[in-house]
């Protein structure tokens, strides 16, 4: 969420790699922050996905889902806080009014949005809603539902990997926060600029909810397209818990 602010209302990262690593560091640098704490449960989606396949007791999950989200919203109403001046220019920049159809260009610094709302400027930076069925047109909803599935599928099978005791190929407890940060990095890299790459409810929906109530009201929620719930956190969940099944079986083949 931070890396998104600093690149979409600075201009601190010149393309979409450099957001992605950032990206992927902080992830890294929060596993091994938390790892030790909560088993680093950072995403609803991957906690669940542990619960599913019985290695997370049921009787933690809500109190952990909750504490995410929660975790999640208060970061984002600090970078509210600090980026605020930076929000407002922007917005008399590119021309648009906090709330209405086209303030998706800041709005995607808290909640995501299919596709990535950068296209809706033109050359010179401005709104413009002659681009508005172009752009929609360019990611379904469906698409949208099968790049978050195979995305965060893709990143559990990963994380299933390298915390798998029984995988002697993995680099190690101590290294694996790297890989997982690499990944999502990676995976940010393919898929951003099809949904703005969620992977994580908590870090969609509790940014969503601050913004819904920071003024931008229905852009954030349901959004201007609505599938806020089955793209940022029903094709998570899901993609988790096929991620997790699919280490599963090839992780039980032996050569």
């Amino acid at each position: 969420c931070g890396a998104v602010h600093s690149a979409v209302l600075t201009g601190a990262q010149s393309g979409l790699w450099q957001v992605a690593i950032v990206w992927g560091i902080g992830v890294t640098l929060a596993i091994y922050c938390s790892n030790h704490i909560s088993g680093a449960h950072l995403n609803p989606a991957m906690t669940l996905c542990f619960a599913f396949w019985g290695m997370f007791p049921l009787r933690k999950v809500l109190p952990y889902l909750a504490s995410q989200i929660l975790g999640a919203m208060v970061a984002a109403f600090f970078l509210f806080v600090i980026y605020q001046p930076y929000i407002i220019q922007r917005e008399l920049d590119r021309g648009i009014i906090r709330g209405e159809l086209g303030s998706e260009l800041t709005a995607m610094c808290y909640g995501e949005y299919f596709p990535n709302p950068s296209s809706l400027s033109t050359t010179e930076g401005l709104y413009d809603s002659s681009k508005r069925i172009i752009f929609d047109a360019k990611v379904s909803h469906f698409n949208a539902f099968i790049a978050e599935v195979l995305g965060t599928m893709i990143l559990a099978s990963v994380i299933f990997a390298l915390t798998d005791s029984a995988n002697n190929k993995a680099p190690g407890s101590n290294l694996a926060p790297l890989f997982i940060g690499l990944t999502v990095a990676v995976l940010i890299s393919v898929i951003a600029p099809l949904t703005q790459a969620c992977f994580n409810p908590a870090r969609d929906f509790g940014p969503r909810l601050v913004s819904y109530f920071l003024g931008w009201g229905n852009i954030a929620l349901p959004g201007p397209r609505g599938g806020f719930f089955t793209i940022y956190i029903l094709a998570p969940t899901t993609g988790a818990i096929l991620g997790g099944g699919l280490y599963k079986i090839y992780g039980s083949l032996k050569s």
